[in-house]
């Protein structure tokens, strides 16, 4: 099921250069996701990361920011199961699912009515925020590592929000300058903050992800209060 919480046109497909889609089907996880019908490889960084790190389990709330195209929601799935529910938040239209347990919607994270419209939708508060957002690169890359932490900072403001006490949250971004001083922000408000390269994740790439576990009581009082 997906609900429209604003006006979004679906974005033109980008000429992506031949090398590229070569390179992509020679890939290990984007054949196996092909193979086991993920949306897209990045299900694997995830299911590798709560393998790892048991930061999800069955019967979990999940809220899935950056989800198109919805491999993630599908991982996400996998883990919650039957008994779990899955949010699935984007700019870009997700196509739909078959399971009555997963609901997207359109929406930009930068939004600030977004995280009350993402409370409203949820059967009770989360015990877990994902978030795969990326903004378009321009290939400068203080500006593309500047985009991406406010990216995730946003993210983190809605995790913040929207978690139970003790929920945790799951977080990509490139490394840089400014990674410190988020992480600094995280450490403020989750009880532990980690690094995490998943296998699945590229070598040469500079993204990385962070773990936050654990929100801290006074963070979820305070945010629940603003939010009334």
């Amino acid at each position: 099921m997906t609900l429209h919480l604003q006006r979004n046109q679906t974005p033109e497909k980008a000429n992506l250069p031949k090398s590229w889609i070569r390179q992509r089907k020679r890939d290990y996880y984007y054949r196996k996701a092909k193979e086991e019908k993920f949306r897209s490889r990045a299900a694997y960084k995830l299911l590798q990361a709560v393998g790892k790190y048991k930061f999800m389990k069955s019967g979990d709330i999940v809220v899935d920011l950056g989800a198109a195209p919805g491999g993630w929601i599908q991982a996400s799935r996998k883990v919650v199961g039957e008994k779990g529910f899955v949010l699935g938040v984007d700019i870009k239209p997700i196509k739909p699912f078959e399971e009555e347990n997963i609901l997207t919607i359109i929406a930009d994270i930068t939004d600030p009515k977004t995280p009350e419209n993402i409370r409203n939708l949820l059967p009770r508060p989360a015990d877990v925020v994902i978030s795969d957002v990326s903004p378009k690169i321009s290939g400068i890359w203080e500006v593309d590592h500047a985009r991406q932490i406010d990216l995730a900072l946003n993210s983190m403001k809605i995790a913040c929000k929207v978690l139970k006490p003790k929920g945790n949250f799951f977080v990509k971004v490139f490394e840089g300058d400014m990674l410190k001083d988020f992480v600094d922000k995280l450490k403020e408000n989750f009880s532990a903050v980690k690094l995490v390269k998943p296998k699945a994740s590229r070598a040469k790439s500079s993204e990385i992800y962070i773990l936050a576990l654990g929100l801290k009581n006074q963070v979820s009082k305070q945010q629940t209060t603003k939010l009334k």
